[in-house]
């Protein structure tokens, strides 16, 4: 493709993108078991009124809420795209592939040990959960014969991801914090605080800032490891950087927002369809894209049975469980 060209369908996709996020956000704001009129939004962003509820409403629930929306979708989004590239594995996701278990252990640990923990005690875990599991996907990997092959990382990953469950739940059960955990296990952003945006900004503004670093050595090394490594490239290095990438994003989100599947599955092959291969324009259209798509499935979540809200993971499973499917039955080569 000229360079020209994909220029263009960058910039076309970047503003269509924006756009259409900054729509979704609004419609975040007004949509609920109260709606809100845009004019009422409008004016409480021009006049902010302390003793108006819907005023209060905006500014202390919804606001927060789409913007932790919005982050965390950017958030699981590159996370995926990264995996993707390190492995050259179409089905690599940290839902899949264990890291977002790893943390749900940890999350399960925490509660069942240290009740009284804050939640900065359970971002530590979740951070160390999501660096156990994918320490133990790559470690498990690295003894096959075919190191990290799309078909063994996957397999090691289903594997460990159905340990990982199976013992947070043994440990939710037996010391009696099932009921916690099981909003982790359900995924949601109705407890979404402006103190959880205020941890998220951070977090996934340096992610992605690690991520646009290694960008073009993913683009290299999607051409195959002999040439990445013709060319100079550091694999141990980028592979690292990589790897702390995903546990920066994932351990945020899943903190927050719980198991929330398939966004880093579907998403990043949306933006490469669109755009090409590159992942120095794959990384950020993804962010874009991810926040998008979390944003309507959380919209979706609260419009299916209002006024109760469905588990935001169930949404972005109908999304991706096809789309997992597909990819799984290509027999092509992964690029």
């Amino acid at each position: 493709m000229p360079i020209k060209t994909a220029w263009h369908k960058t910039v076309k996709w970047g503003i269509t993108g924006l756009l259409l996020l900054f729509v979704s956000l609004l419609l975040s704001i007004g949509l609920g078991a109260v709606w809100i009129d845009p004019s009422v939004i409008m004016d409480s962003f021009l006049s902010f009124e302390k003793d108006n509820i819907k005023h209060q409403l905006i500014f202390e629930v919804r606001i927060p809420r789409a913007l932790a929306s919005a982050l965390i979708g950017a958030s699981l989004a590159v996370a995926g795209t990264i995996m993707q590239g390190l492995t050259r594995n179409p089905l690599a996701d940290p839902s899949i592939i264990g890291i977002t278990h790893g943390s749900g252990l940890a999350i399960a640990i925490s509660l069942a040990f240290i009740k009284t923990g804050s939640y900065w005690t359970l971002l530590i875990w979740s951070f160390a959960g999501a660096a156990f599991g994918a320490t133990c996907v790559l470690a498990f990997s690295m003894f096959s014969k075919d190191r990290i092959s799309p078909v063994t990382l996957t397999l090691a990953g289903a594997a460990l991801s159905t340990l990982f469950s199976a013992l947070s739940t043994g440990i939710a059960l037996y010391y009696q914090v099932a009921q916690d955990l099981s909003f982790w296990f359900a995924g949601g952003l109705s407890g979404t605080k402006w103190l959880h945006v205020f941890i998220l900004l951070p977090t996934v503004t340096i992610g992605v800032f690690l991520a646009l670093w290694i960008s073009r050595s993913l683009t290299i090394l999607a051409m195959g490891e002999e040439i990445a490594t013709g060319l100079g490239q550091s694999q141990q290095k980028i592979r690292l950087i990589g790897i702390v990438t995903v546990i920066l994003l994932c351990g945020s989100a899943v903190s927050i927002a719980g198991a929330i599947g398939f966004i880093g599955l579907v998403i990043p092959h949306i933006v490469r369809l669109l755009v090409g291969p590159d992942y120095r324009v794959v990384v950020p259209l993804s962010a874009i894209a991810g926040a998008l798509l979390l944003i309507l499935a959380d919209v979706g979540a609260r419009m299916i049975n209002p006024p109760f809200e469905t588990p935001v993971s169930a949404v972005t499973a109908l999304i991706g469980v096809p789309f997992f499917l597909y990819l799984s039955r290509q027999k092509r080569g992964y690029m």
